[in-house]
C-alpha cells in the first residue's frame, strides 16, 4: 500500500503546530496503524528528520496510551483501539490525516501527544476506596448481587484513553468520570465514600477545565470499550443523590 499521510507536527506546548505531509510505501495491509508510524519515523530518522512523537505502551488495546484523531475519528474509522486497528481499514493510495486529541485539559506536549493527566487528578480526588489492607478477604463475605457486579464490570472497562473527550464536540469528561464513579459506587467496599466520591470528582473535572456535557453521545459511540450513554444518567443520579444528603463541598 502507498499512503499520502498529513500529521500534526508541533515542537512543544508552546510552538505552533501545522499539518505535514508524508509519501509512505510498502505499508502492509496486515499492519497496525502504529506499526505503520514506526515505518514512516524509521524514514525520517534515516533521512536526518525528527521522528513523528506518539504515545504507545502496550500495543495490545489495554492501557489506552495510543490515543490519536484518524480522519476525524478518535482511534480511528473501527471501534478499537489506535494500536489494534490495521491498515486494511484504509485503501490503497488513501490521504490520511493524523492528529492528537483536541481539548483544552489535553494541552499538546510534542506532535500526537498529549497530556492526560487530568484524567489522574479526577481519579485521585475520589477514585478510590478506603477499605482496610492487609491478607484478602473471604471470596464470600462481602456478597454483590450479580446485577450489580456485572454493572460494576462494564463500567470498570474503561481504559482511561480519553477518546470520549477527543469525539466531544464539547470535550467532556463526563463519560470518563461516570465510569469511574458508577464502577465503585455500586459495590459494597465503595458504599463509605459514596456521596464525597461523586461530589470530589466531578468537582475535580470541572476544575480541570473540561466541557459541559450535552447529551451529545458521540462519547459512547467513540469509546472502544463500549461505555454506554446511560452511565451518565447514572453519574448524574448519584450526584443528586449525594447533594440531597447535604453532603455538597
Amino acid at each position: 500500500m502507498k499512503l499520502t499521510l498529513r500529521v500534526w507536527r508541533q515542537k512543544n506546548a508552546d510552538a505552533d503546530g501545522a499539518m505535514s505531509t508524508y509519501e509512505v510505501d510498502g505499508i502492509s495491509p496486515d499492519m497496525s496503524f502504529l506499526e505503520m508510524l514506526d515505518t514512516l519515523n524509521e524514514e525520517l530518522t534515516l533521512a536526518g528528520e525528527d521522528p513523528v512523537a506518539f504515545d504507545h505502551d502496550c500495543r495490545e488495546g489495554i492501557c489506552g496510551a495510543c490515543s490519536l484523531v484518524i480522519n476525524g475519528d478518535a482511534h480511528g474509522p473501527e471501534r478499537t483501539t489506535t494500536c489494534q486497528l490495521h491498515m486494511r481499514s484504509f485503501e490503497d493510495g488513501d490521504t490520511i490525516d493524523v492528529e492528537p486529541w483536541r481539548a483544552a485539559a489535553f494541552p499538546v506536549v510534542k506532535d500526537l501527544v498529549v497530556d492526560r493527566s487530568a484524567f489522574d487528578r479526577i481519579i485521585q480526588a475520589g477514585g478510590y476506596v478506603s477499605v482496610p489492607t492487609g491478607s484478602a478477604p473471604e471470596a464470600h463475605a462481602a456478597p454483590v448481587p450479580k446485577p450489580d457486579a456485572d454493572f460494576a464490570f462494564e463500567h470498570a472497562e474503561c481504559i482511561g484513553c480519553g477518546a470520549c473527550v477527543a469525539a466531544c464536540p464539547n470535550g467532556a469528561a463526563m463519560l470518563f468520570t461516570s465510569a469511574k464513579i458508577n464502577h465503585l459506587n455500586v459495590l459494597p467496599q465503595g458504599a463509605p465514600e459514596r456521596e464525597t466520591r461523586v461530589l470530589d470528582m466531578v468537582a475535580q473535572m470541572d476544575d480541570e477545565g473540561f466541557g459541559g456535557c450535552t447529551l451529545a453521545g458521540e462519547c459512547a459511540t467513540a469509546c472502544p470499550k463500549g461505555i454506554p450513554l446511560s452511565s451518565i444518567t447514572g453519574m448524574n443520579k448519584e450526584w443528586l443523590r449525594a447533594t440531597a444528603k447535604g453532603t455538597g463541598r
